[in-house]
């Protein structure tokens, strides 16, 4: 995901949640017998990209929201 910097104090941690519940799928459990106690990340298919692309593109436009309400009159528009 690309994040302006200038919008990183405006993010909350229901928007980190958010994104991270929206890639849970993709995490799979090593099997039982490993000694690791660790998984892997599976890879990203094209639809995950692409809802990927999506979610960035709205999380910009709420941060950009909240930095406009918050009395920022020098914002620029992703």
């Amino acid at each position: 995901m690309k994040l302006r910097v200038d919008l990183l104090e405006h993010l909350t941690t229901e928007d980190v949640i958010e994104e991270a519940l929206a890639n849970q799928h993709r995490y799979k459990a090593e099997p039982t017998f490993s000694k690791t106690g660790t998984g892997y990340l599976s890879p990203r298919s094209t639809q995950d990209s692409v809802k990927e692309a999506e979610r960035s593109r709205a999380l910009t436009t709420k941060l950009t929201t909240r930095l406009q309400e918050s009395g920022n009159k020098n914002v620029k528009t992703p």
